[in-house]
């Protein structure tokens, strides 16, 4: 399919077409904002229909890999985190938005991003739960020790609850009973196809609404805001020796370890963004500072897709894997399908 051979080419269009309509016309921002979400479930129910629910079952025992991406998140994260906010420490709303959005790890696009990469998509929705269980409990206690206990008590966490029910549990649930009905139909081979017919169309329709939703709020505050795109790059940079590091120590497969460099790199930013509007006036900048480092993520995971699959080439397929990994549903290893 065309689509898939020419995504990134793709997608980087979409995001300098975006940034340009949302440039020239910044009454569109408001309710390109309020479509996020309906785009990015309808995104990632396309994505759980490719992914075979078997496949869901059997990574939920992989222990190894997920106390590797607990590990990876909420420990490895933390101590860079710490590091790279110092730079703007002396600004209490730009260091909270910094904190807010690169403490919490992602749970929705970077499936389909790792997907793209040729990662473990099916391990990766198993540890979702994990991922958004353990910044909720732990969010508050890594402010309490970055900025002190007052600002954490001027944060309200129940838009997590609320995010993973709309972006996960509902389009996870609609595309299992998606499968039952394409299983009952003998249709698996078309559902299949569509889902990976509207992979692609609907990643470059959710970059384009996050961009243009939000590039306009970026521009009134550009001089400020420019001082965190370098920590946000760094972050990026970082988090690619040390997710392979830790997947090597955890000694996973190839799929598996590009989906840990891909959730040690991938922030939460869509589902932190509702925390850092609801803040009090001035802390307003937090919100600003989150949505910037959405459009570098975006740009990053653009070049993530083409890079982690060259710095982690899957090993060349025997006959007996291949039959093993038709038989349990998830590739034991993946070409570079870009």
């Amino acid at each position: 399919m065309w689509t898939q051979r020419w995504q990134v080419p793709l997608y980087l269009g979409a995001i300098v077409l975006a940034g340009i309509v949302g440039l020239t016309v910044p009454a569109a921002g408001p309710p390109l904002a309020r479509a996020i979400g309906p785009v990015l479930a309808l995104l990632l129910y396309a994505t759980f229909l490719g992914v075979p629910f078997a496949a869901i079952g059997a990574a939920v025992r992989d222990l190894r890999f997920l106390t590797t991406v607990l590990a990876l998140n909420f420990v490895i994260v933390p101590a860079v985190v710490f590091g790279l906010s110092r730079f703007v420490s002396a600004d209490a709303a730009v260091l909270l938005g910094v904190l807010l959005v690169l403490l919490t790890p992602c749970v929705d696009y970077v499936i389909v991003f790792a997907g793209i990469a040729g990662g473990a998509r099916a391990r990766l929705l198993a540890a979702a739960p994990l991922l958004m269980l353990g910044q909720i409990l732990l969010l508050p206690v890594y402010l309490w020790l970055f900025v002190g206990p007052g600002t954490v008590r001027l944060i309200e966490l129940a838009p997590f609850g609320e995010a993973f029910g709309f972006l996960i549990v509902i389009p996870l649930a609609a595309a299992g009973l998606t499968q039952w009905w394409a299983r009952h139909r003998q249709a698996g081979r078309v559902l299949e196809g569509t889902a990976l017919g509207l992979m692609v169309p609907l990643m470059m329709l959710t970059l384009a609404v996050v961009v243009a939703s939000q590039v306009a709020g970026i521009g009134s505050q550009l001089s400020t805001l420019l001082l965190v795109v370098p920590i946000y790059v760094a972050f990026l940079v970082v988090m690619v020796p040390l997710g392979i590091l830790a997947a090597r120590v955890a000694r996973l497969d190839i799929p598996a370890a590009r989906a840990v460099v891909f959730s040690g790199a991938t922030r939460n930013s869509l589902v932190v963004l509702p925390l850092a509007l609801a803040l009090p006036e001035p802390l307003a900048l937090a919100a600003l500072v989150v949505v910037t480092q959405t459009l570098v993520e975006l740009v990053g995971m653009v070049v993530y897709v083409r890079l982690i699959p060259r710095l982690m080439p899957a090993p060349a397929v025997r006959e007996s894997d291949a039959t093993y990994t038709r038989r349990n549903h998830e590739p034991k290893s993946t070409s570079d399908p870009l």
